[in-house]
C-alpha cells in the first residue's frame, strides 16, 4: 500500500527504522522523495527523530562512465564487507531521469544479484529527477535514514555521467572511480574536475583479454598520482587492478578504503569534511527552500509564466524581462 493511502504515524517510522525494519526504512525514504507539503512536515519530524542515531557509517562514493561496471562492483565489494569484515551494507542508486517525463529505469538492484539475496544488505534505486551531479535530490536524507537504520557502510553509485559528478563528494568519506581499459582518459587527470575528488581509481574488468592494456594504463596512473599534492592528511590517491567477474582485487581495496579512514581520523581531515559537508548541504536547503518559497506563491508565478509567455528569440528581451521579474520579487519580500 502507498503511502498516499496511509495515515503517517511518525512514533512508528522512527521505531521502524531504528529496530532496522528495512519496509519502514523503504517507506520512509518514499516519503521524503515526495513532493506533497504534509509528506515534507511529516518527514521533516522523522529527520529531528533519527539525526542521533546517524554518522557513524563509512560513505562511500562509486563513479565512472556508464558499462564501467559499477553495479557489479558494489556487489562483489559489498558481499566482500558483509563476509570479511562483518559489516551491514546499504546502496543507494542513482539512475537518471527522462528530461521528457522524469521517468527512470532503476533497474541497478537487478545487476546486484548477490546483495539483493542478504539479510545484511539494503539497496535502494532512486531516480535523479534531473537534478544534476550525479545524485538524486534526497540522497543524503536517505544515506541518514539508512545509518539510523544500522547500516554501517553506505554506497552511493552515481548516474554515471563522466568528470561533472562531483557531487557525490560532498556526502561520502571516500570516493572511488572505475576505469576500464582504453577508456582514454589518463590525460584528463590533469584537467579539473572529478580527478581532483577521487581518493581511489580502480581499473576495472581486469581480465585476461584486457591485461595489456590495463597494465600500462596502471603505470601511467601510477606515474600520474605520484605528481600530484596530497591533501590534508597526506593522502595520495591510490591506483588498484580489479575483476569483479574473477572477485580479484578486493582485499587491497577494502584495506585501502579502511587505511584512508583511519588516517583520515587521525588527521581531523575526516571530522572537518563531514562539517563542510553539512555547510554545503545547509547551503542547498536554503537554496532549495527560497526556490520553493518562491515557486509556490500563486502570484508570482502566475507573473513568471506572463512574462516566461512574452519572450522572443531576442537574447537581450530575455535579459529585460528577467531583470523585471527579479525587480517583481525584491519588491515581495524586501520592501
Amino acid at each position: 500500500m502507498s503511502i498516499k493511502s496511509k495515515i503517517i504515524n511518525i512514533g512508528d517510522f522512527t521505531k521502524g527504522i531504528l529496530s532496522g525494519n528495512r519496509t519502514i526504512l523503504s517507506r520512509a525514504i518514499t516519503l521524503g522523495e515526495s513532493d506533497l507539503e504534509n509528506h515534507r512536515k511529516e518527514f521533516k519530524k522523522l529527520m529531528k527523530n533519527i539525526l542521533p542515531s546517524t554518522g557513524k557509517s563509512i560513505r562511500i562514493g562509486i563513479t565512472g562512465i556508464p558499462g564501467v561496471g559499477k553495479s557489479s562492483f558494489i556487489d562483489v565489494l559489498g558481499i566482500h564487507l558483509i563476509e570479511k569484515f562483518h559489516k551491514k551494507v546499504a546502496v543507494l542508486t542513482i539512475d537518471p531521469s527522462s528530461q521528457i517525463n522524469k521517468g527512470s529505469i532503476l533497474g541497478d538492484k537487478v545487476r546486484m544479484e548477490e546483495l539483493s539475496r542478504s539479510d545484511k544488505a539494503y539497496i535502494r534505486p532512486s531516480p535523479s529527477k534531473t537534478v544534476l551531479g550525479g545524485i538524486a535530490e534526497s540522497t543524503r536524507e536517505a544515506l541518514l535514514l539508512c545509518e539510523a537504520a544500522g547500516y554501517n557502510v553506505i554506497f552511493i553509485e552515481t548516474i554515471g555521467v563522466g568528470q561533472s559528478e562531483t557531487e557525490v563528494d560532498n556526502l561520502v568519506d571516500f570516493l572511488i572511480m572505475l576505469q576500464i581499459a582504453g577508456a582514454g582518459d589518463d590525460l584528463q587527470i590533469i584537467k579539473r574536475g572529478i580527478f581532483e575528488k577521487i581518493d581511489l581509481l580502480v581499473l576495472h574488468k581486469a581480465e585476461k583479454e584486457n591485461l595489456s592494456q590495463i597494465e600500462k594504463e596502471f603505470s601511467n596512473f601510477k606515474q600520474i598520482f605520484s605528481m600530484l599534492n596530497s591533501n590534508e592528511s597526506n593522502w595520495i590517491p591510490g591506483v588498484v587492478k580489479c575483476s569483479s567477474h574473477e572477485k580479484k582485487g578486493f582485499d587491497e581495496i577494502s584495506e585501502i578504503i579502511f587505511r584512508y579512514i583511519n588516517q583520515s581520523k587521525s588527521s581531523k581531515l575526516f571530522e572537518i569534511k563531514r562539517k563542510e559537508q553539512n555547510k554545503k548541504w545547509f547551503d542547498y536547503l536554503i537554496n532549495t527552500r527560497i526556490k520553493n518559497l518562491i515557486l509556490n506563491d500563486n502570484k508570482i508565478l502566475k507573473e513568471i509564466k506572463k512574462y516566461r509567455n512574452n519572450l522572443t528569440k531576442d537574447s537581450l528581451e530575455t535579459l529585460r524581462l528577467s531583470d523585471e521579474v527579479i525587480l517583481i520579487l525584491k519588491k515581495k519580500f524586501f520592501s
